[in-house]
């Protein structure tokens, strides 16, 4: 089949979801710019028109499923509902979201350490490259802040339950980190024909994490 040019039948989107899947696939040192194209049906030259580099669509990726959960969680923080009712509700949203795409969620996991070591350009380097390269670093600082701030969404459900007296007083920066490991590695074993879907598991999940912290 011929591959396509770089015209809009196919988006941004479509290539971020299918260089998920190769990443999740092949890793990101084996994966290349022409397996990513191949898998969307362009041509690897198509595929530059849309991204400078796989440095820059690994960190789309990235920003894709980081966006997509605290999307789907800021709302249940603003909600009049007690700790435990927002914690189980936050676990749901962001399991069930891991569950519908696992290869961002994979990706997730095992790849975003292999954005700090992108190398700068070399002196020699065009100054399209250098402004292209201090676009990178100021997107990937600003990821990295976001995942820290939906880390921050956790712990804040969990202060407000020792606060109040609803949870033990636990250590919740430990405990934030135990509760998001967790769910972070669904987004590695789950499998859509397996015995379980995304609610089950989030509610499974929530049910020990409660019997552990509610006073």
């Amino acid at each position: 089949m011929a591959r396509k040019p770089a015209d809009q039948s196919v988006s941004r989107d479509e290539i971020i979801i299918a260089a998920a899947d190769v990443l999740q696939r092949n890793g990101y040192e084996s994966a290349t710019m022409k397996d990513i194209a191949a898998a969307v049906n362009l041509t690897a030259a198509s595929l530059y028109h849309h991204f400078k580099n796989k440095d820059s669509l690994l960190l789309a990726v990235l920003e894709r499923g980081l966006d997509a959960v605290i999307e789907r969680i800021e709302p249940i923080i603003e909600a009049p509902l007690p700790p435990a009712q927002k914690l189980r509700a936050m676990t749901r949203e962001h399991i069930v979201g891991l569950t519908e795409n696992t290869a961002i969620g994979a990706v997730m996991v095992f790849e975003i350490r292999s954005l700090i070591h992108v190398k700068a350009p070399p002196a020699k380097a065009t100054a399209d490259d250098r402004l292209a390269y201090q676009d990178f670093v100021d997107r990937r600082d600003n990821l990295f802040r976001r995942r820290d701030y939906f880390e921050g969404l956790f712990r804040q459900v969990l202060s407000e339950g020792v606060q109040s007296g609803a949870f033990r007083p636990i250590d919740v920066p430990i405990a934030t980190k135990t509760l998001l490991g967790a769910h972070n590695w669904v987004g590695v074993w789950y499998r859509p024909k397996g015995r379980l879907n995304g609610d089950q598991i989030a509610n499974f999940m929530t049910d020990v994490i409660l019997k552990g912290i509610e006073c």
